[in-house]
């Protein structure tokens, strides 16, 4: 631990930063690795790959992702805002040549190759356009005269166009939730909560007339009726598990599910270890958004408070989504748990996220005003 005396760029970084954000981070990341060797191995070898492929690189993806997160942490806030507009214009060329040479997967073109790796655009344009908005509603308070608010609603009805071709409804519902809140934040008007509520309800019924994969899921999900294997599975696993898990490696309903490593890896921590280890992963996640929403709320800079609630909202979005369809609470979505579940361009957006938030919360002396304050009195010369 480095001395207080200390004035090196780590030593500051360490006396500055959230500590319990950084532990709470850290936590999950190991959570992944370990939960990685539980769920991944049944799936690799049903693919016919290594027992240990799958957890192997998760270490591989972890490493970067830890790299990435510390690095973004020592940023300000000025070079928050510089590095997330070049990401946002960078994701949006990419999300837009995904669409014609992108990789598809189900049906929806959601990747695309760059030098011989998959990469996912809307996983790392999720925390840009949170910090661009943030800006944009923070100068749109500042000056009133700044149109920031309805630059905003543009970028937002972009972000969403992009999506929906793909298209990734899920990505869609959490970018429009998470801005909606922050739009609440900034002082969001009546009369415009009323239109987007509506708008909202309006997208809803358009996308379930509109692509029948949603509209299946949804029936399943309401029905029971079709194939809900998958998600019946998960729960299975959670219910077979009780409250302390029948074991680490001695999961029998894991190996039935398709995705256990990704979306479905919370089902796998139920079975082998328990509701127990469900209900901190969840408390985990819960610390995370309360503590971040707390925080927010006491910084007195607009741009900070807006985006650090937005950078935890989608956090906690994400993972709410994916448990609760985990659970059966929702309707399948192919969502992953943030820093647990297995995928390179997740796990690396995420981290470069949540270093946002570590940087835009450390401790920083706030400047002397010395306009307009009294001038201390000083000592009398001695007679």
């Amino acid at each position: 631990m480095p001395s207080r005396l200390d004035r090196s760029p780590v030593a500051n970084w360490w006396w500055t930063v959230d500590r319990w954000f950084l532990a709470a981070f850290l936590s999950l990341m190991g959570l992944g690795i370990v939960l990685s060797f539980a769920a991944s191995p049944a799936v690799a070898e049903r693919i016919g790959l290594d027992s240990f492929h799958f957890a192997t690189r998760q270490i591989v993806f972890m490493i970067p992702a830890l790299a990435v997160m510390l690095v973004v942490s020592f940023l300000d806030a000025r070079q928050i805002r510089r590095l997330a507009l070049a990401m946002l214009a960078a994701m949006l060329a990419l999300m837009v040549a995904v669409l014609f040479v992108g990789v598809e997967v189900k049906g929806s073109h959601r990747w695309i190759s760059l030098f011989g790796v998959s990469v996912q655009p809307s996983e790392f344009l999720k925390p840009a356009f949170v910090i661009i908005c943030a800006w944009l509603f923070a100068e749109h308070r500042r000056q009133p005269d700044i149109p920031g608010n309805l630059f905003a609603l543009i970028l937002l009805g972009v972000v969403v166009a992009l999506l929906v071709a793909q298209p990734d409804l899920g990505q869609t519902i959490l970018v429009m939730g998470t801005w909606g809140a922050m739009f609440f934040m900034a002082g969001m008007p009546w009369l415009w909560i009323a239109t987007i509520g509506g708008l909202g309800v309006a997208g809803a019924v358009a996308a379930y007339s509109a692509f029948p994969h949603v509209a299946g899921r949804i029936d399943r999900f309401l029905t029971g009726e079709g194939d809900t294997f998958q998600v019946d599975m998960g729960r299975d696993a959670v219910v077979q598990g009780g409250w302390f898990g029948v074991g680490p490696g001695e999961g029998t309903i894991k190996r039935l599910i398709p995705d256990s490593h990704a979306d479905f890896v919370f089902s796998v921590a139920g079975e082998e270890f328990g509701i127990v280890l469900c209900v901190i992963i969840m408390l985990i996640f819960a610390f995370i958004v309360l503590r971040g929403l707390n925080t927010a709320l006491k910084e007195q800079d607009d741009f900070t408070r807006y985006a650090v609630a937005g950078l935890v909202v989608v956090f906690g979005f994400q993972s709410v989504i994916n448990m609760g369809v985990n659970l059966q609470l929702m309707p399948a979505k192919g969502m992953t748990l943030p820093f647990i579940s297995y995928g390179g361009s997740s796990l690396i957006a995420i981290a470069v996220s949540m270093g946002m938030v570590l940087a835009l919360t450390r401790r920083r002396p706030e400047k002397r005003k010395t306009a307009g304050l009294e001038r201390m009195p000083r000592a009398l010369p001695a007679e």
